[in-house]
C-alpha cells in the first residue's frame, strides 16, 4: 500500500519529468530551432493527461483522509500542505468525462497545427528607410508607434488586418467551437466561463462586475483624450495607423538615444540587483532578438519549478524567457527593457517560490493569471518612474535624460492613461461575446463585426491599432480567455506601488522591495489566493481604486508627482551594501547560439552582449555607461 509520503514524492518527481519534457519542446519549437511540432503536441498531451487524471485526484483525496487520522506532527502538517497543493491542481484541471478528454486531445492537435502554419506566415511592411521588409508583430507595433511616414505606418496596420483574416481562414473558429464543446462537456456554459472559473476562481459575472466598474470610471477620461487628439492633430488623428504615433511616436523617438537596445541587459541586471531581487540560484535563458519563425510575443516559462524537496534540499528553478526585437529599429530599446523587466519579474517570482512541491511554482492554474502578472507588471511599472529614468536613461555621452523631456513624455502620454488600460479591457469584452456566440453564428464576417463593435465601444475608435484577432494570446488555450488577468494585475500593481510609497517614500533602487515581494508575494506560490498575498503585504484587500485614480490624474498632477520624485532622488543616499549579483546563472541566446553568459561575471556578460549587438547592429549603438 502506498503511503501518503510515497504518493507525494512520486507526484513531485513524475510532474517534474512530464513538465520539463513539455517545456523543453515548447522552447525549441516556439524559438524556431526545432520543427518537432508532433513531439511537442505529444508532450503537451502527456502533461495535460497528468494534471487532469481522475485516478491521481482520488489518490490525493485518499491520502489526505489517511493523514487526517494520524497524530499531529510537523511532518504531517508539511505533507497535508503539499498534498492540498496537488488537490488544488488536479481539481482545477480535472477533466471528468471521456468526451471532454477526447476533445482536449483534439484541441491540442488543432492548436499545434495552427501554430505550425502561423510560424511560416510572413507579414510585410514599409520600414523607416522606406523599404518593404518582412516584419514580426513586435516590428509592426514599433513601426506603428515611431515611423513618421503615415503610409509606412498604414502598411504595418494593413499587415495586422491581414493577419486577422488569416487567423479566421486557418481554423481559429473551429478551435473556438471545439473549446466551447470541451467546456460544455464539463458542465460550463462556454469556454470563457470555464477559463474564468478555473484561472481566477470567480464567475464571469463576478469578473465583469469589476471590469464594468473600471470601464465606467475611465470612460469619460478616454472620451476626452480622443476628442483632444482630434482637436490637436486633425480628423485623421484617431485612425488606427496614426493613433499610437500621435500619442507617443515623437516622444519615443526622442527617448531612443537614452534607451539603447544594447544597454538594456545591463540596466535590467543593475536595477534588479539594487532592488534586492535574487533568483536563488536559478538558471535563466534569455532569447531577445527577432528571428524568422520565432514566436512573436514575449513569454516566461519554467521547465524546472523551484521548491524544497523531501530532504529539504533546494531545487533551483530553470527559467526561459524571450523578447522579440530588432535592435536597430527606433523604439526597440524601450520595448526590450520593458520585456526584460516584465519577463524578468515573472522569472523572479517563479524562482522564489519556497514551498515543498513543484505544483506551487508554475504559471498555469491553479496559479491565478492576475496574481502571476502582478509580479511582472509591478517590475515593468518602474520604467515609467521619473527617478528611474533620471538614473538609468542615458545617451552615448553619459548624459541623463533631461527633465523637460520627461515632462513632455507625461504631457503626451498621461491623457491617454485610461486608453492604455482600456486597450487591455477590450479583449475580455470581445472574448466573452465570442464564446457566447452559437456555432451557427460563428462566421468570419460576424466575428470581425463583433471585434470592431467592441473596439468602438471600449476604445472609442472604429478599429484598434492592434486589431483584436491579431493578438497571439487568443490562439493558445493557456492564454485564451485570460487576458483580463493583465488588467486585474495592474490594479494590484498600483495598490502595491501605493504601499511601498507610503512605507518608504520611493521605489527606484529601493533594496527593501525585493525581499518584501519575495516574502509576501513570491514565497507562497499558488498556496495563497491573489487577494491573500495583497492582504499580506499591503493590509488591504484587492481593489481598483489606485489604478483608476492614476488614469484620471491630470497632466499637472502627474508632472508634480514626477518632479517630486526627481528632487528626492537627487538628494537620496542609496545603500552602499547592495547585493553583488542576481544569484543566477544567465545565458543570452539567439536560437541555438549563445551570445553571452555570466560565467565570469554579470558585468562581463553585459559587455559581451553589447559588443555582439554593436557588431551585428552597428546603427543601434547609442548607449552609455551606467552610474
Amino acid at each position: 500500500m502506498t503511503t501518503p509520503r510515497q504518493l507525494f514524492e512520486t507526484l513531485n518527481q513524475e510532474y517534474l519529468a512530464v513538465h520539463k519534457t513539455k517545456e523543453d519542446l515548447f522552447w525549441s519549437t516556439y524559438m524556431a530551432f526545432s520543427d518537432d511540432h508532433a513531439g511537442f503536441a505529444k508532450a503537451e498531451q502527456a502533461y495535460k493527461a497528468f494534471i487532469s487524471d481522475p485516478a491521481r485526484l482520488a489518490s490525493v483525496r485518499e491520502a489526505l483522509a489517511t493523514l487526517e487520522k494520524m497524530p499531529d506532527s510537523a511532518d504531517k502538517r508539511s505533507l497535508q500542505h503539499g498534498l492540498k497543493g496537488w488537490l488544488a491542481l488536479f481539481e482545477c484541471n480535472i477533466v471528468d468525462s471521456d468526451e471532454a478528454r477526447a476533445l482536449m486531445s483534439e484541441l491540442i492537435d488543432m492548436e499545434s497545427d495552427l501554430f505550425a502554419k502561423r510560424k511560416d506566415l510572413a507579414l510585410h511592411h514599409i520600414n523607416e528607410a522606406g523599404k518593404r521588409e518582412e516584419a514580426t508583430l513586435s516590428m509592426l507595433s514599433t513601426n506603428l508607434g515611431t515611423n513618421p511616414d503615415e503610409a509606412a505606418r498604414k502598411s504595418s496596420h494593413d499587415a495586422l488586418m491581414s493577419l486577422e483574416r488569416w487567423v479566421l481562414s486557418n481554423g481559429f473558429l473551429d478551435i473556438v467551437r471545439k473549446r466551447n464543446a470541451f467546456a460544455r462537456a464539463q458542465g460550463f456554459a462556454d469556454y470563457f466561463e470555464y477559463k474564468v472559473r478555473k484561472n481566477e476562481q470567480m464567475s464571469s459575472k463576478e469578473l465583469f462586475a469589476v471590469l464594468d466598474d473600471f470601464e465606467a470610471r475611465t470612460r469619460a477620461a478616454n472620451e476626452r483624450a480622443m476628442q483632444e487628439l482630434t482637436k490637436t492633430h486633425g480628423a485623421g488623428a484617431t485612425k488606427p495607423w496614426n493613433l499610437r504615433f500621435n500619442i507617443s511616436g515623437d516622444i519615443t523617438r526622442q527617448f531612443d538615444p537614452y534607451l539603447s537596445f544594447a544597454k538594456g541587459l545591463q540596466r535590467w541586471v543593475e536595477s534588479f540587483r539594487r532592488l534586492g531581487i535574487s533568483y536563488r540560484g536559478a538558471t535563466l535563458q534569455l532569447d531577445l532578438l527577432e528571428r524568422k519563425g520565432k514566436y512573436q510575443n514575449g513569454f516566461c516559462h519554467g521547465p524546472i519549478p523551484s521548491f524544497f524537496d523531501g530532504n529539504q534540499h533546494w531545487v533551483a528553478g530553470q527559467i526561459n524567457f524571450t523578447a522579440e526585437a530588432q535592435p536597430d529599429q527606433v523604439g526597440s530599446g524601450a520595448r526590450a527593457i520593458n520585456t526584460l523587466f516584465h519577463e524578468g519579474g515573472h522569472a523572479a517570482h517563479f524562482a522564489n517560490v519556497t514551498q515543498n512541491s513543484p505544483c506551487f511554482s508554475q504559471e498555469f492554474a491553479p496559479t491565478s493569471m492576475a496574481y502571476a502578472e502582478t509580479q511582472s507588471m509591478f517590475c515593468d511599472s518602474l520604467l515609467d518612474d521619473a527617478d528611474w529614468l533620471k538614473r538609468y536613461a542615458r545617451n552615448a555621452a553619459g548624459e541623463p535624460v533631461p527633465d523637460a523631456l520627461i515632462r513632455q513624455r507625461i504631457e503626451t502620454t498621461q491623457p491617454f492613461a485610461a486608453y492604455a488600460e482600456r486597450g487591455i479591457l477590450v479583449v475580455p469584452y470581445f472574448e466573452r461575446a465570442l464564446y457566447q456566440m452559437s456555432d451557427d453564428d460563428l462566421n468570419d464576417e460576424a466575428v470581425l463585426a463583433l471585434a470592431r463593435e467592441c473596439e468602438q465601444r471600449i476604445l472609442g475608435i472604429p478599429v484598434g491599432p492592434r486589431p483584436l484577432l491579431a493578438i497571439p494570446h487568443l490562439l493558445n488555450q493557456e492564454s485564451a480567455a485570460a487576458y483580463h488577468g493583465y488588467l486585474l494585475a495592474n490594479m494590484a500593481v498600483y495598490q502595491t506601488r501605493a504601499f511601498f510609497e507610503r512605507e518608504y517614500g520611493y521605489l527606484t533602487d529601493n533594496p527593501a522591495i525585493g525581499p518584501a515581494l519575495a516574502k509576501h508575494y513570491w514565497a507562497p506560490g499558488n498556496s495563497l489566493s491573489h487577494n491573500d498575498t495583497l492582504m499580506s503585504l499591503t493590509g488591504e484587500p484587492f481593489n481598483a481604486k489606485y489604478l483608476a485614480d492614476s488614469c484620471n490624474q491630470t497632466v499637472e498632477e502627474a508632472w508634480a508627482e514626477a518632479k517630486a520624485k526627481i528632487a528626492m532622488a537627487a538628494t537620496r543616499e542609496y545603500p552602499q551594501n547592495a547585493q553583488r549579483d542576481l544569484d543566477a546563472t544567465i545565458r543570452i541566446v539567439h536560437g541555438a547560439e549563445v551570445l553571452a553568459d555570466n560565467t565570469e561575471s554579470d558585468e562581463a556578460m553585459c559587455l559581451n552582449f553589447e559588443r555582439w549587438i554593436g557588431k551585428h547592429y552597428p546603427a543601434s549603438q547609442q548607449g552609455a555607461a551606467l552610474q
